[in-house]
């Protein structure tokens, strides 16, 4: 559902790479810490920019530390702990979980199924400790199900379910930031959807399987193309204006980064991928017409 909330490195100073790594390391121990190993392997770079943008609204007070890491014991690492990347480890549980069973629901995946029940009582916790966020997840996962099974044609209405739902996942607290964070976590998770989807497009399309991106009526692929880099530029358009409306001077320069930049890597990836696969076509293409 996720992963494409990460940094452009190449545009990053070297103080800043070593900054963010440091986040996304502390998130790693604090997901040790909350479910054990297990935990661990739910880490995800989505929840570590949720750190560094709360860590840079609230300021909070940060402890940071070497430790030797067992998947990289080469050398020492820093990180960096605060009470915001103990709610982002529990978000990471809580959506982790619902994907699980989301896939055991939709692939028959008995490994998926088995780690779903390793962190059903971990989950318990998260619903107990943040029930207003557990609810907008559960209604996310059951109203996307029904959009899904009736074939919901209006794309707008079903990637806002995830902004939504993310949106309720970005305000941690009901307090003044609430209603500019779940602006900003709305029109991100807008464009999470569309992301996923325009990945998905083609597989779907050959599998028969729902993507409300097949219903976009389009006279040519040129057309399909552009008209889903501007819903998506539309989305993140909005989600800088809220974000830039935020009073963070901490780490601001590796959120805008992420916003500006690191969000458009995975479209990036798949339009080099597309022309090296034209252009590998129509060369055999030509290579046939010369036998």
């Amino acid at each position: 559902m996720f992963g494409y909330i990460n940094v452009n490195s190449q545009e990053l100073s070297e103080e800043n790479k070593q900054m963010y790594r440091s986040y996304y390391c502390g998130l790693c121990r604090s997901l040790r810490d909350f479910c054990g190993a297990k935990g661990q392997v739910l880490l995800n770079y989505d929840m570590t920019f949720l750190v560094v943008l709360l860590t840079g609204l609230y300021e909070p007070k940060t402890e940071s530390a070497q430790f030797t890491c067992m998947v990289h014991p080469v050398k020492k690492r820093l990180y960096r702990t605060n009470e915001i990347q103990d709610y982002a480890a529990q978000m990471n549980v809580l959506l982790a979980y619902y994907n699980l069973v989301d896939d055991w629901k939709d692939d028959k995946s008995y490994t998926k199924k088995t780690f779903a029940a390793m962190l059903k009582s971990d989950y318990e916790r998260v619903a107990e400790n943040y029930p207003r966020q557990t609810k907008a997840v559960e209604r996310y996962i059951e109203k996307l199900a029904e959009y899904e099974e009736n074939k919901e044609t209006n794309i707008d209405l079903v990637a806002g379910l995830t902004g939504e739902m993310l949106g309720e996942i970005f305000a941690w607290r009901e307090d003044e930031w609430y209603d500019e964070l779940r602006t900003l976590g709305f029109y991100l998770g807008k464009f999470v959807y569309l992301m996923d989807a325009y990945e998905d497009f083609r597989q779907d399309e050959k599998k028969d399987s729902y993507n409300p991106l097949r219903f976009m009526e389009t006279e040519d692929e040129q057309e399909f193309e552009t008209l889903c880099r501007l819903m998506m530029t539309s989305m993140m358009s909005e989600c800088a204006k809220s974000f830039e409306r935020l009073p963070i001077l901490l780490h601001a320069d590796i959120l805008r980064n992420i916003l500006y930049s690191g969000v458009w890597s995975k479209y990036e990836y798949l339009q080099l991928k597309r022309k090296k696969k034209k252009n590998r076509n129509n060369s055999n293409h030509n290579i046939g017409e010369k036998a």
